[in-house]
């Protein structure tokens, strides 16, 4: 199903808070559309809203009032995880296509809901795992898919999250009934990637994790009416001096997770909320050789070893790492343009079975952590729903993806 193109794409934005300003892509995305409404159920948000997208803008304090009103075509959803399901499945059941900011769910029932919802409905789905637009996972899947280090048969991934303290122990990011965990609500990101490097699905996983510092810390503040930007600060240093914690804390600031894909990759998985540094360091390991990053923006490098040696930092190749210098604006440019395209009949990249895959190694390995660490198997989705979404390009993470120009390796 395509969005009628016979006038301009109305785009509504579900939830004003840090992520809305994602929407600001839409008028670059080179696609007949327009931000023209919001929603958002307290007075700050409705009035950011206007901030962001203009004084004429359509104010809504929910997205049912919007979808009553007839006033949207898509909607790009950047509301709270535990709002993303229940907003979703309605927007989708009226026929309205969804941006969903990653996560799909909190839960696995839950996003296996939303993938209901639009296989039911026959309603555009996206999910926003922008991380598949960064330039480094695109350079590295590049890289894999030429066959520099042979077969992928392991992939390991480090995420020093050294803004911890300030992105995700301030505000609601802080609290289980909010999130379900971190090793979801983070790491979906990592764990996407982690799947689109090995070319398969987790099918057990095993997790540990624990909240190993911030629950000490004793200054917390509710923070109401404020984004991170309002209190986000390098001097808070070290972890132990951070203030104004949210009341609640009860997710875990470190955690790790063993994976087994359905194709016979193993892969690993490690989080910290309170490193000095933030970035994530991924290792893919072949037949042939491995790949690993140094750094994960523009100032970074991939670098190949694929001949036998001792230890040698330097590698055999050298790949320097496009995009932005901080953050992921590109990404996020990227990945609102693709939802838009494919609302006039441009194939995307992303698949919503990804999203929710992303979603079962998480919420399940959270559950493992939480249950003495047992293995829990992932359960496939129901075979009508993943027939649905097979024509899309990446059902199946080994499918190849738009990548960049070949890089030009470094002689070492």
């Amino acid at each position: 199903m395509t969005v009628n193109t016979a006038r301009t794409i109305r785009v509504g934005v579900i939830g004003i808070g840090q992520r809305a300003v994602i929407a600001r892509h839409v008028a670059a995305s080179g696609v007949d559309a327009v931000v023209v409404a919001a929603s958002d159920p307290s007075e700050v948000g409705r009035r950011r809203a206007r901030e962001l997208f203009g004084a004429d803008l359509l104010v809504a304090s929910s997205h049912r009032e919007l979808i009553d009103a007839g006033a949207i075509d898509a909607a790009i959803v950047t509301s709270p995880d535990w709002t993303h399901a229940e907003i979703a499945v309605d927007l989708l059941r009226a026929g309205i296509a969804v941006y969903l900011e990653k996560p799909m769910a909190i839960t696995l029932d839950e996003a296996d809901a939303v993938m209901a919802a639009a296989a039911q409905s026959r309603t555009p789905l996206y999910v926003g795992h922008n991380f598949r637009h960064s330039a480094v996972a695109r350079l590295m899947g590049s890289l894999v898919r030429r066959g520099d280090i042979g077969e992928v048969k392991a992939v390991w991934c480090r995420h020093f999250v050294g803004n911890g303290g300030d992105y995700y122990f301030k505000d609601w990011h802080a609290e289980r009934d909010r999130v379900n965990s971190l090793l979801l609500q983070k790491a979906s990101h990592d764990l996407d990637i982690i799947h689109m490097l090995a070319g398969g699905y987790t099918r057990r996983v095993v997790g540990m994790g624990q909240l190993s510092l911030y629950g000490d810390v004793a200054d917390r503040s509710t923070h109401e009416g404020e984004l991170m930007t309002d209190w986000f600060s390098y001097d808070s240093w070290p972890p132990l001096a951070q203030t104004g914690l949210n009341p609640t804390i009860d997710v875990e600031d470190i955690s790790m997770v063993l994976m087994t894909l359905d194709n016979g990759v193993m892969a690993s998985y490690e989080q910290c909320h309170y490193t000095p540094d933030y970035w994530r360091n991924y290792t893919v390991i072949g037949t042939e050789g491995r790949l690993e990053n140094f750094g994960d923006t523009a100032d970074g490098v991939v670098r190949v070893w694929n001949k036998r040696r001792s230890w040698d930092l330097a590698g055999d190749a050298e790949y320097a790492i496009a995009g932005n210098a901080e953050g992921h604006e590109d990404a996020d440019q990227l990945t609102v343009t693709e939802f838009l395209r494919s609302l006039v009949g441009e194939a995307p990249e992303l698949s919503p079975i990804a999203a929710r895959e992303a979603v079962a190694a998480g919420a399940l390995a959270t559950t493992s952590l939480r249950e003495g660490s047992r293995p829990i198997d992932v359960p496939e989705l129901p075979r009508a729903i993943s027939d649905y979404f097979a024509f899309l390009p990446l059902a199946s993470p080994a499918s190849p993806t738009a990548s960049p120009a070949s890089p030009t390796a470094v002689a070492q």
